[in-house]
């Protein structure tokens, strides 16, 4: 995956992606990184070339960068992490992304920082494709351009949320209608309006806050033998058996999933959304693919995520982690730390 960070300056989004030149650029890059075991192999060679590239990619991203796609990504990359942060220094957040030990990068992630009439809007989401890339980058795609373009997304977010990831959904469907594929993908994503914060979860990746140092799940994966996903697959007419895993109809190990039209009757893509106040108590947010929470608690999620100052560093220290204890999948995450000395209260209904 070839993302690597970049603002505009001319919307205030700040945004992760890279333009054509940007993806040439990374693809000699990652030529002269193919035989690095971890990231920690990756780490210094990184942090030189994404600052620079960082500066050269700005400027040619200005035009729409909120309707302008984040490119198409380069199977040849192998890693790429970066950061970003609020304008008003209340938040910053880093990201890490690993191919791992799978032949090809089907994890895709999305980050937006601005500030919309006056109130601070963040946008953070993890999308784990599954048969394939597509839909994963699909979601990376149009997920949060249209979730704020959504006429109830300040009034009514919990609503917004819900009707946008149902659409983008059948909008997804449709696009690949007259294809033979049937790519599938998980998203969890995390929205802050404000001192608001939604975080809306399909599949199996996941979300979690640290609180007072007490490591707190957000989102509660949607595996078919969970015991309300599974009576809701079988009153569809779908079955729920035993593969290696649990999975729906023998075939899918999770029950939520955008996608996966062959399955659609029974794996839908509405999501489970939990809201609240962010305040003094929570100190940090970690959004995560299943190549983290497979070997990684929440817990030690939480705690090797408070080991290191900058978000950027504790993403790259989850991932290295991850990998070291034998995650075999595609690995991401984003960490998100909230500096509440610097924030100013927000009123927001």
């Amino acid at each position: 995956m070839q993302h690597l960070p970049k603002v505009c300056a001319s919307s205030n989004w700040a945004y992760i992606g890279s333009t054509i030149k940007g993806r040439v650029q990374l693809s000699f890059i990652t030529r002269s990184l193919i035989k690095a075991k971890s990231p920690k192999d990756l780490r210094n060679c990184h942090y030189t070339t994404s600052r620079k590239m960082m500066m050269e990619m700005s400027e040619a991203s200005r035009n729409d960068p909120v309707s302008n796609p984040l490119p198409e990504k380069d199977d040849k990359a192998t890693y790429a992490s970066g950061s970003s942060k609020s304008e008003d220094g209340a938040l910053s957040c880093g990201y890490s992304s690993f191919r791992g030990k799978r032949p090809s990068m089907e994890d895709f992630y999305d980050v937006k920082i601005s500030k919309i009439d006056g109130t601070t809007v963040c946008l953070f989401g993890i999308f784990d494709g599954h048969g394939g890339s597509r839909a994963a980058e699909f979601l990376k795609n149009h997920l949060f351009n249209s979730l704020l373009k959504h006429p109830d997304f300040f009034t009514n977010t919990r609503l917004a949320i819900s009707q946008t990831y149902q659409q983008i959904d059948k909008d997804f469907l449709e696009s690949v209608k007259d294809t033979f594929r049937d790519d599938g993908s998980t998203a969890s994503t995390a929205v802050l309006v404000g001192n608001h914060l939604y975080v809306a979860n399909v599949g199996d990746s996941r979300t979690v806050i640290s609180k007072s140092g007490q490591a707190i799940p957000l989102s509660e994966d949607h595996k078919p033998n969970r015991s309300d996903e599974r009576k809701r697959i079988e009153d569809a007419g779908g079955v729920v058996m035993w593969a290696g895993t649990w999975r729906v109809g023998g075939v899918l190990a999770m029950s939520r999933a955008f996608g996966n039209r062959m399955l659609k009757q029974f794996v839908v893509a509405e999501p489970d959304i939990q809201d609240q106040e962010i305040n003094e108590e929570i100190e940090l947010l970690v959004l995560a693919s299943d190549g983290l929470w497979d070997v990684v608690p929440n817990e030690d999620a939480v705690s090797l995520a408070t080991t290191e100052e900058e978000p950027e560093a504790a993403a790259l220290k989850l991932v290295d982690t991850a990998f070291t204890r034998g995650s075999a999948d595609n690995i991401t995450c984003i960490v998100v730390k909230f500096h509440h000395e610097k924030s100013e209260p927000v009123d927001h209904k």
